[in-house]
């Protein structure tokens, strides 16, 4: 649908209510407050990418399926928006899931990664910019995981796995499939293909095989590529152990180039060739890609460039012209874009989203560096995208939910509370709508994941996380930024290394008792919820820091240190920027610092979710909390496991079913204060999930498609 249809849509809803006015001038026209229904209909826009000459943005938009659909992922849609007219045109819409966009370098053509029609596995797709029917490009036996177009458009590299041979094949399907666990492995390959002018696919060249290549960038000649590579196809190698190599594409050569000692982040050619500019660790104990480095490409030291004790994060790199680097971060709940110099110096910050009101990711920039395409969101919007061409104002393109003008939402501000110890730690609130000074509210808190995360002052509205949904039903919702999180310096986020569970929590806890103190929330009503790493402090909340909480939802949480050591799929990572010791070596931290070991003292309500195919948090964590409660009497404990599911929920009926659970088990225990011993809420609640159960299965409801 495009911008015009929507705004005229919005002018006619506009005169309708003004007519209503008019004509019923007792009539009091109410918002409706945001609901859970509300929330599966959002749409987000997750991907903005402009145009080499900066004209026109290709995003993607995020459209749930709906309940009784075939289960899968979102749907995602394309579409183009032009830059000057604020109109858009659908390409590839409905139940289709187009990702990971990328324009032809002459700007006729955007190419996709797709799986449709008769894709046996996901494949490079291209459509005109003007619109009609998609062609494939590529016939990879194996899924393409990313791709790039040469600098001329002639070529694209993209990157899959190595296939299985004809007798590994055979043994498959004979039965003698067996995992042989973490050595069966199979690098990603980088692969040549190409195209000429009309989008027909020639002849493919491989262009490694004895590495794996996670991301790779065509340098502006187009014969030599940035690969970012390591030497297993493993997460714990995707973590924390790429370096980036100069390859030359008709030798097949590689040159290293960097020597990160940890996490890396993107990277760009300068437009020129002579530099590389890329995001990464600042040592191999920081647990983020936190720096902006600079390097020659003929080789040498690489420059860091960002801030010395900068209280922030970097999060991408890119470059204006041949002497300036761009940099987004987060700092604190607002993102900031800035300029320095290749030689170093003082920065410059562009962009503000504290100024703006608008929080920015997932930037894009034109040919010549001075057009950028970004996603961008606020607390009242969620994802849309944006255009900022140097020196002008931010300019929305996109209107996908033009229905939330007429929905209530609570407020939301920054606030900032001492800790225990005096240090200051910052958060997001959302107020109940109506809310009213002096009165006191139940207490939602939401913990990040990581902890190298932190929340920004923006849309907070996942399925796991209804922000929203709870202003609208009378709760103020708390987001702490607790120490560990990213976004207020390296010295601030390694502050929880070696200290699972301590400080970091305790920032939390403090949080809870400023609220309290503020008169704004009730002590004896009081929530907490979070996922990963939020699970892990939900879980600590339920046991450890059970006066605080009368009910917790962990998802995908970590309960038991000990035996997470041995049973998560980042062993290295955690090892290297969390603990800092292996087991032997603090057995006793570890055990008093998993939740099971306080569960005899649990007073909360504990709803547990998780993912059966979760290999970062595996599903045992889930079980041994609810085991070890259950065998201490619990009154109150449910364990809820999603086949198929992995670190989250990325199908719409466990997305669904997490939604509404979640809900309803803060209404039961901490809404309404129910007792802990008394009956838990229903167990069915299907009736909620918008289900038409009468329908043919076998012809599944249709897309609520834009």
């Amino acid at each position: 649908m495009s911008y015009t249809i929507h705004y005229l849509r919005r002018r006619v809803t506009f005169f309708r209510m003004l007519a209503a006015v008019i004509l019923f001038p007792c009539t009091v026209l109410a918002a409706e407050p945001y609901s859970a229904s509300d929330l599966i209909r959002t749409r987000d826009v997750t991907s903005a990418v402009i145009s080499p000459k900066g004209d026109r943005v290709a995003y993607t938009v995020e459209v749930m399926r709906p309940a009784g659909a075939q289960p899968g992922n979102s749907y995602s849609e394309l579409y183009v928006v032009s830059v000057a007219a604020n109109i858009s045109r659908p390409l590839v819409v409905g139940e289709e899931r187009a990702t990971s966009v990328a324009w032809r370098p002459d700007g006729s053509a955007i190419a996709f990664i797709a799986k449709r029609e008769a894709d046996r596995v996901a494949q490079v797709w291209m459509v005109s910019a003007d619109g009609g029917s998609p062609k494939r490009l590529t016939s990879s036996e194996t899924e393409v995981n990313v791709f790039r177009w040469s600098p001329d458009g002639k070529t694209l590299c993209y990157v899959a796995a190595t296939p299985k041979s004809s007798r590994e094949k055979a043994l498959a399907k004979a039965g003698y499939d067996f995992v042989l666990f973490e050595e069966d492995l199979r690098h990603r390959n980088l692969y040549l293909l190409e195209v000429d002018v009309e989008g027909n696919a020639g002849a493919v060249t491989q262009l490694t095989n004895e590495a794996t290549v996670w991301t790779f960038e065509f340098a502006p000649d187009g014969a030599t590529v940035a690969v970012a590579v390591s030497e297993k196809n493993l997460v714990d190698h995707e973590y924390m152990f790429q370096k980036i190599y100069l390859l030359t594409i008709s030798s097949k050569t590689r040159k290293q180039i960097t020597n990160n000692p940890g996490k890396l982040g993107n990277y760009a050619f300068s437009p020129d060739g002579k530099h590389l500019a890329y995001n990464a660790a600042i040592s191999r104990n920081d647990h983020k890609a936190s720096q902006v480095f600079v390097i020659s490409t003929s080789g040498g030291e690489a420059r860091n460039l960002t801030i010395p004790k900068f209280r922030g994060h970097v999060s991408w790199v890119g470059w204006r012209d041949n002497g300036t680097v761009l940099y987004r971060c987060g700092e604190g709940v607002q993102t900031t874009l800035s300029a320095v110099k290749v030689g170093g110096g003082d920065r410059q910050v562009l962009l503000n989203s504290q100024g703006t009101g608008v929080v920015f990711d997932r930037l894009t920039l034109s040919g010549n560096g001075k057009h950028i395409a970004c996603v961008g969101e606020s607390p009242s919007i969620p994802g849309e995208a944006y255009y900022w061409g140097s020196g002008g104002a931010m300019q929305r393109l996109t209107t996908v939910n033009p229905w939330l003008d007429w929905r209530a939402l609570g407020r939301q501000e920054g606030i900032r509370y001492p800790a225990r110890d005096n240090l200051e730690i910052e958060g997001l609130v959302i107020y109940p709508i109506g809310y009213k000074k002096g009165e006191r509210y139940p207490l939602i808190v939401v913990v990040h994941g990581g902890p190298e995360s932190h929340y920004s002052n923006g849309w907070l509205g996942r399925y796991s996380e209804p922000a929203q949904v709870l202003a609208g039903k009378g709760y103020v919702v708390f987001f702490p930024n607790y120490r560990s999180s990213t976004g207020y310096g390296v010295e601030f986020a390694t502050k929880g290394f070696g200290d699972p569970a301590g400080k970091e929590f305790d920032d939390i806890a403090d949080g809870i008792d400023y609220l309290v103190a503020q008169g704004i929330a009730d002590r004896e009503r009081v929530g907490l919820g979070g996922g990963s790493y939020g699970g892990y402090a939900s879980a600590w909340f339920a046991t450890y820091y059970t006066k605080y909480v009368k009910a917790v939802c962990m998802s995908v949480g970590v309960s038991d240190l000990i035996s997470r050591h041995g049973s998560t799929d980042i062993p290295l990572e955690e090892l290297a920027v969390h603990s800092g010791k292996r087991l032997d070596a603090m057995w006793d931290l570890a055990l008093k610092r998993s939740p099971i070991y306080w569960v005899s003292q649990s007073e909360t309500a504990t709803l547990i979710m998780g993912g059966l195919a979760d290999t970062r948090v595996h599903p045992s964590q889930s079980l041994e909390l609810y085991r070890q409660m259950k065998v201490h009497n619990h009154p109150a404990v449910r364990l809820v496991q999603y086949p198929g599911e992995k670190h989250g929920n990325s199908r719409q009926p466990g997305r669904i079913d997490v939604l509404y659970r979640t809900i309803e088990w803060y209404d039961w225990y901490v809404r309404d204060a129910k007792p802990l011993n008394g009956p838990m809420p229903p167990l069915d609640i299907s009736e909620k999930y918008g289900l038409d159960l009468t329908a043919d299965p076998a012809m599944p409801a249709g897309s609520d498609a834009q």
